[in-house]
């Protein structure tokens, strides 16, 4: 398939390490004094069902307000005075500073006679895209998002060439925002034309003709750029030359104003296919023929290829009037099928590759074969097989980690692909489709030796007696004294995986003796369907059971104790996190919930938010309303308790998750503190949910994140800056 988009919600590191550092003697960490706002309440309450629920911080909602930006500005006042007063701040900031200063690559794309790619330096804030002709080419830029800002907060995301690669779209967003404009590059002469999209979300460019297929939202009022509840999301056909104003509308859906629908173009622009989601999980599929002549027929009408919502179907090949789909239907772990359009009853389907024990996580194509991915104990797994699904040959990577690639038209014979884990660099290899063997492309030049560490993947035992697997990193030789700093990482939702990765910004922590955790809770997708939905809707409960064993079993088995964990989560994460603290502060020292969703009562009112019903549910169903209240960390903090040291972090920008979920519940999260350690709130401005963040920004972020870990933990750290 071809520039077909599925919205996930994706966290993006950066990938380098460096020498590791001896610790000094036992710390003992004054306490720095904190002075919070005076933040003023109010009496706003909502009735659901008969029961009375107090929301005194609705007015923090109102991101425009004075008062609202005025609470910020001292909130961050507060924050950034007692970061500053961290003696070894400055040096962790540099060490990072240090480590992220070395190359970093994406893998190729082949375009045409052109290769592109984009390459950060090593401190660039935004990677910049290059284009060559054959890989022997003379190298050029293609675009360069470090200049379009002095702030390095604009990023640029290449959506795709037309068939004849004359043109690329690009997407540019702005400061972090989910809002993109679409722009046209002319590739031969590196120039933009005159077509500019706007009010763009959650879109790639199906091109087809002199033109491409792409989906947008109505304009929002003035006020409500990155807060208003977007609705109408619809597809549209813009036309090379031609005013935005004049662009076709392919599919809207009245009835539906709440779903998504987006879509591609397959390789030889033969369909248009679309997927109508009401939100995060699961989604309809249709399909347009298209005609081969670049123009678009005078009656647009879509066909249903799966009508139904409560399944994901996904389209990875088509052949005339075949269809290869990657299903869950029947399928927890999921199968690939192939369809007849003139006979697509399910009682007709060719089954090309079955379900398995593991997860056939995706499909892709390239080269003229399938390249399945299967998940095995959430690690990678390639096959490389024929369209009907024979002589299945493994490809040989070269450890157990995670990978991704093997993408590309059917005449291509060299593809790419990136291997990285936790203690490995993530690395490019190519790869020949036909001898089915990977050379280096590119491996980083780091200052860090695998060998000093270990990493390994255990499993405990979750509340209900259910089997969680848990991926652990740490220097070799760590003893098991229950003396070691741990930093435990959890996401649990939306059928999303956790894999092994490996990121630059985990150093200080593993050089000053912690211990690194990922838990691979139900609601992630790691073992399939099943899985997901027993940490969804009403069974959401078992994420944060599961998350609160993975803190007990590092304390049971001697890597941390209670005065020494800290967990951290961003987005569903972040839900994590507050859910987890609020039903148990005393098993925590630290917590990092990151552009968290706190108010489950109230998170479907805003932009995107209500397509993640079909995930939480709603506060408006009188069946969920209890189970989303039972949880809710806002409405679970309990005034007196001693809460960890928290360190809650948002971003002005955030039009995803609004930054008034991190507000209200860093607010009375504040007010509810019955403990000596700090509540602090640190407010990004110009930025966003987290992608397109510059480097120089994450470096802070990420230095007084590992600032306030390690002083309020008593951890001692010590760095000999090396030039």
């Amino acid at each position: 398939m071809n520039n077909i988009l599925f919205p996930l919600l994706l966290c993006l590191v950066f990938a380098s390490c460096g020498e590791e550092n001896e610790s000094m003697s036992e710390a003992n960490y004054p306490a720095i004094p904190v002075t919070y706002p005076n933040t003023r309440t109010d009496s706003t309450e909502d009735d659901y069902f008969g029961t009375t629920v107090a929301d005194e911080y609705r007015w923090l909602e109102d991101d425009n307000s004075i008062e609202t930006k005025d609470w910020v500005k001292e909130e961050n006042q507060a924050t950034f005075g007692y970061l500053e007063q961290i003696p070894f701040r400055g040096d962790i900031e540099n060490r990072l500073t240090e480590l992220v200063n070395y190359p970093r690559l994406s893998s190729p794309s082949k375009v045409g006679d052109y290769y592109f790619y984009s390459r950060n330096d090593g401190l660039q804030n935004q990677a910049v895209i290059y284009y060559k002709e054959g890989m022997d080419g003379e190298e050029r830029v293609f675009i360069d998002p470090n200049k379009l800002n002095e702030q390095g907060t604009t990023s640029i995301n290449l959506l795709g060439a037309d068939l004849d690669n004359r043109y690329m779209a690009y997407s540019r967003s702005e400061a972090g925002s989910d809002w993109n404009k679409i722009y046209i590059r002319d590739i031969a002469t590196n120039e933009d034309l005159d077509d500019e999209l706007e009010w763009i979300k959650f879109s790639g460019a199906g091109w087809y003709g002199d033109g491409f297929f792409y989906s947008r939202y109505p304009a929002p009022s003035e006020g409500d750029v990155l807060k208003g509840n977007n609705m109408n999301h619809s597809v549209y056909y813009h036309k090379i030359g031609q005013p935005q104003s004049k662009d076709r509308i392919i599919y809207e859906d009245t009835e539906h104003p709440t779903y998504y629908h987006y879509g591609g173009t397959t390789e030889n622009e033969d369909y248009f296919i679309m997927y109508a989601a009401p939100g995060t999980d699961g989604f309809a599929t249709y399909y347009l023929p298209l005609e081969g002549d670049g123009e678009l027929p005078p009656e647009i009408e879509l066909t249903a290829l799966f009508p139904d919502t409560k399944n994901k179907n996904q389209v990875i090949h088509t052949a005339g009037r075949d269809f290869w789909v990657h299903t869950d239907i029947g399928a927890p772990n999921y199968r690939l099928v192939k369809i007849d359009l003139d006979n697509p009853k399910k009682s007709s389907w060719t089954e090309i590759i079955p379900e398995a024990e593991n997860l056939l996580q995706g499909v892709n194509t390239g080269g003229g074969y399938l390249f399945a991915n299967y998940l095995e104990k959430a690690t990678d797994r390639f096959y490389r097989l024929s369209y009907e699904g024979e002589n299945k040959t493994p490809v040989q990577l070269p450890g157990v980690g995670s990978a991704g690639g093997f993408g590309g038209r059917e005449d291509e014979k060299k593809l790419f692909y990136v291997y990285t884990s936790f203690i490995y660099p993530p690395t490019i290899f190519e790869y020949d489709v036909d001898a089915n063997e990977s050379t280096p492309f590119f491996e980083p030049n780091l200052k860090f030796n695998p060998s000093d560490y270990e990493e390994k993947q255990v499993s405990y035992i979750s509340k209900d007696g259910t089997e969680v697997t848990m991926f652990l990193v740490h220097k070799k030789g760590l003893k098991l004294d229950g003396s070691n700093p741990a930093y435990l990482y959890g996401y649990g939702g939306f059928n999303i995986s956790l894999s092994p990765s490996f990121s630059v910004m985990r150093l200080p922590l593993l050089e000053n003796g912690g211990v690194y955790a990922v838990a691979n809770l139900r609601g992630g997708g790691e073992y399939g369907e099943e899985w997901h939905q027993g940490g969804m809707l009403k069974n959401k409960q078992n994420v944060f059971d599961d998350f609160i064993a993975a803190g007990e079993f590092l304390i049971e088995e001697g890597y941390t104790n209670k005065d020494k964990l800290a967990i951290a989560g961003g987005s569903n994460g972040g839900l994590l996190v507050g859910a987890a603290m609020t039903q148990r502060p005393d098993l925590f020292a630290v917590a990092f919930p990151a552009v968290g969703v706190m108010d489950m009562l109230r998170y479907h009112r805003f932009t995107v938010g209500k397509g993640w019903i079909p995930e939480y549910g709603s506060s408006e169903d009188s069946s969920m309303f209890p189970i989303l209240h039972a949880y809710s960390p806002l409405h679970n903090l309990k005034e007196g308790t001693a809460y960890p040291a928290t360190m809650v972090t948002t971003a002005d920008h955030d039009d995803r998750v609004v930054p008034a979920h991190s507000f209200k519940y860093a607010a009375k999260l504040q007010a509810s503190q019955g403990g000596d350690k700090p509540v602090l709130i640190r407010i990004a401005t110009d930025a966003g949910h987290g992608a397109g963040k510059p480097i120089s920004k994450t470096i802070e972020e990420q230095a007084d994140m590992w600032s306030f870990f390690f002083y309020n933990t008593d951890t001692p750290v010590s760095y000999q800056i090396k030039g």
